[in-house]
């Protein structure tokens, strides 16, 4: 559709039509931002979407005027593929619930009286009223610009001129020059293509007030807002509606269950589904999103400030990440378990306590099966407890050579990401020539220019006598005896050197998130928790002394060079 109306040839602005607000083509527009998301979200929508997409593309000629050109012929192919893959989605997703519905067997429970209480789609209908009233905002503000046009139109002077000459301003807008009485006015155009030199354009003058009357204003900004604030609110009153309509058809009959393990990923919050026989946690089968059910009348017991004291001493270990690990929990699972599933679980907080609590899926369940990106269960630990040390010496490599650690393909690519937003940022600072938009370079450039540098050549070599530790400026040695500890810092690793003297700190040495969401143990860790093995174990340090080339070169002089070129030649050729 993009291919189709950038290609297609578009009506001009006339004095006889002029081109103003287009409120229904606006709403076609909105049909087709929500489409992709609904195909992805919610497929049945998508048919709908494709169909208002047809229609649309009908009503604009598509299927006659220019039906014989290939842009034109992209669209209908397009939505004619995607509705095949969405049929043949739903259609999959049946077979998967009549499979769940024969293995879940015939014992049926009804669902437990907190969660069907329980409802779907308060903050979803929250936050499309929110975005409703923006677009509302933008709509009204669109009205005001028009009829304020209109009412001061209305009492002007209408008179027909001769484009002169085609000019830009200094912000590279395009500008009519326009000859009508022996006076001469300058318009911004969006389409300087349909105003050709010596041809007539009708104005509308009052006073030192003008406006084109084929571009009679310019509303653009407010009807995106009105398109932005109408997608987005259509998308969380369509997510609000499928989860309170999911959520009630969990509470219409007596559920198929089954008894599960499940524990929380500790990163975010995930529940993850094993099956009853499985202690050791090795095989995962579905994973959602849930929250807590509660009764209506359900009151607190017991002593309320010993359950505040509580919950702000799980908050503090939380915070400093001392927190532990959440537990493998016995559990019941209400509702056919497959792909895009809504369900409940009844399950005990803790294996020693008897309490049992009620949660409910907020997210569809999802298979815990491999795709692009394998989805696994968290580690159940913090980050910032450490692997046992026979554990990390077992998975090292034995040898008596020297030890590099060095950036890896996910610390590159944040260097070289981290690069591109150091070179547009130069480039838009000095694009328009000295301001005071100067004064963000020194604060914020030598933080980015130490970024990547580090991001794309930090270096950790070990060799007889202690680290050589290779950051965005220089090369520091740190011997064997002065090191204190050897941990990873967040996105960085940190060497201490005791009390009194600076810590060895690179950062950023990666992406510690996206490789976990990768399924990927993070390669700064490893590294910390290697250089912290020989740290602890001399017989593994190495035999040998690093030679210079061994050692590592800091690039950050050398990329201030750079900038300051890329600077230059921006500010002088552009």
């Amino acid at each position: 559709m993009v291919w189709y109306m950038a290609a297609s040839p578009v009506a001009p602005c006339t004095s006889a039509e002029p081109c103003g607000t287009d409120w229904p083509g606006l709403g076609m527009m909105v049909v087709l931002v929500l489409t992709p998301y609904w195909v992805w979200r919610q497929p049945r929508l998508a048919l709908v979407g494709l169909a208002a997409g047809l229609v649309g593309f009908a009503e604009d000629g598509g299927f006659t005027a220019s039906f014989g050109e290939p842009y034109a012929l992209a669209y209908p192919l397009a939505a004619a593929f995607t509705t095949a893959g969405i049929v043949h989605r739903l259609t999959l997703a049946g077979r998967q619930r009549a499979l769940a519905l024969e293995a879940a067997g015939p014992v049926e429970q009804p669902l437990p009286a907190a969660a069907r209480t329980f409802r779907r789609g308060r903050f979803s209908f929250g936050l499309a009223v929110l975005m409703l009233a923006v677009a509302g905002f933008g709509y009204w503000q669109a009205r005001q610009l028009a009829d304020a046009y209109e009412v001061r139109a209305a009492g002007a002077t209408h008179l027909t001129g001769r484009v002169v000459a085609h000019e830009e301003d200094d912000d590279g807008n395009d500008i009519l020059k326009v000859l009508a009485e022996e006076r001469t006015h300058r318009f911004a155009t969006a389409v300087p293509e349909d105003f050709p030199v010596d041809s007539r354009v009708g104005i509308v003058v009052d006073g030192d007030w003008a406006a084109l009357v084929a571009e009679p204003y310019d509303a653009f900004g407010w009807e995106l807002l009105a398109l932005i604030g109408t997608a987005a609110a259509l998308a969380f009153f369509a997510n609000g509606v499928d989860g309170r309509t999911r959520s009630a058809r969990l509470r219409r009959r007596p559920l198929p269950v089954l008894r599960v393990l499940v524990r929380e990923d500790h990163e975010d919050g995930r529940t993850w589904v094993f099956a009853a026989d499985d202690p050791e946690a090795l095989r995962p089968i579905l994973h959602f999103h849930s929250l807590h059910a509660f009764e209506e009348d359900e009151e607190e017991d017991g002593d309320g400030r010993a359950a505040d004291a509580v919950d702000l001493t799980k908050v503090r270990q939380i915070l400093s990440g001392d927190d532990p690990p959440p537990p493998l929990r016995e559990g019941v699972l209400y509702g056919l378990p497959y792909a895009g599933a809504e369900v409940a679980l009844a399950a005990r907080l803790d294996a020693d306590e008897p309490e049992v609590v009620v949660e409910c899926s907020f997210t569809a369940v999802k298979p815990a099966a491999p795709g692009p990106v394998t989805r696994r269960p968290g580690r159940p630990r913090r980050k910032n407890v450490q692997r046992p040390l026979e554990e990390v010496v077992a998975a090292m490599t034995p040898g008596t050579g020297l030890r590099v650690w060095k950036a890896h393909g996910f610390s590159r690519g944040v260097g070289l990401g981290l690069l591109v937003v150091q070179g547009g940022g130069i480039w838009a600072m000095v694009d328009d020539g000295p301001s005071w938009h100067w004064w963000w370079l020194p604060l914020g450039l030598p933080w980015l220019i130490s970024a990547v540098a580090t991001a794309l050549t930090w270096r950790i070599t070990a060799d007889r006598d202690g680290l050589w530790v290779t950051g965005a400026w220089r090369v520091r040695r740190v011997a064997w005896d002065a090191i204190t500890s050897v941990r990873d810092a967040g996105d960085g690793i940190r060497v201490g050197t005791g009390e009194g003297h600076p810590d060895v700190e690179l950062s950023p040495t990666g992406w510690p998130w996206l490789e976990r969401r990768l399924g990927r143990e993070p390669y700064a860790v490893r590294s910390a928790e290697e250089v912290r093995a020989l740290v602890l174990r001399p017989e593994l340090r190495p035999t040998e002394e690093a030679p210079t080339a061994r050692q590592g070169t800091p690039v950050g002089p050398p990329l201030v060079a750079v900038s300051v070129l890329w600077g230059a030649a921006v500010l002088l050729l552009l």
